[in-house]
């Protein structure tokens, strides 16, 4: 495998249950990287939304809610956070509450104009502190970071996506089922496809890779060889560590 310390960002886009999270952490680990869910972000004002007792379909309200509210996300990838008010509401933001109102708050455009200006800023941080950091989300090639220098769009079966969903939620204690987390991967991705601001959709320059039948190792095998060809990767930096 290619070896080195990641300079620049890896765009990592995708629907859910394609692995992109645990491979942007795990790939942002093994390249001295930050690491940025853009995911979580959305989910934690899911949160604020409805802890105000807000309709996530009231654009305005919403937009108002995620004005004010106080979150912070950690980018390091070996300890990813997520704090809302101060509290670490990281198990929370995953809950089935939250998976099903996250669509429609994440489509308000005022909301997603937020949060994109926030995540530039991050990247431009954690980029002038450590040199690289992986990215992951469903519109960072097309909106978010739209030069940066990799970007992947990854792939797996809607039955293989829905299997990983459902032991992700089955190891986390939440009652899973798979003809559950079927419905809910196609109810986001029919969602995150047509919504009018930023839709999931891979850029005209991003890699497709498929991960139907990729363990994660092979996947992060392909993901620093695309990075080594990109000339992204600085072994020398690596090598004083």
């Amino acid at each position: 495998m290619v070896a080195g310390a990641l300079r620049g960002v890896v765009a990592l886009d995708g629907p859910s249950g394609t692995g992109k999270t645990t491979v942007a952490r795990k790939l942002a680990q093994r390249l001295s990287a930050g690491y940025l869910d853009t995911g979580a972000m959305y989910r934690v004002v899911t949160l604020a939304v409805l802890r105000a007792g807000t309709d996530p379909a009231d654009a305005g309200a919403v937009t108002e809610v995620a004005r004010g509210a106080e979150f912070t996300i950690g980018t390091d990838p070996g300890r990813p956070s997520v704090a809302l008010g101060g509290e670490d509401v990281s198990a929370e933001i995953r809950g089935a509450d939250i998976t099903h109102a996250v669509s429609p708050v994440s489509a308000v455009p005022q909301v997603r104009e937020l949060l994109v200006a926030r995540q530039r800023r991050i990247i431009d941080e954690v980029l002038a502190e450590v040199g690289g950091i992986v990215v992951e989300g469903r519109d960072i090639g097309t909106v978010v970071a739209p030069d940066a220098p990799l970007k992947v769009y990854l792939t797996a079966s809607p039955e293989i996506r829905a299997a990983r969903r459902s032991a992700q939620d089955t190891a986390a204690g939440r009652e899973s089922s798979h003809a559950d987390a079927r419905a809910s991967v196609d109810r986001r991705d029919r969602l995150d496809s047509s919504r009018a601001a930023s839709p999931l959709r891979a850029a005209e320059d991003a890699v497709h890779l498929d991960t139907s039948e990729l363990e994660i190792d092979q996947v992060l095998v392909a993901l620093c060889e695309l990075a080594g060809h990109r000339g992204l990767l600085d072994c020398a930096a690596e090598a004083t560590r």
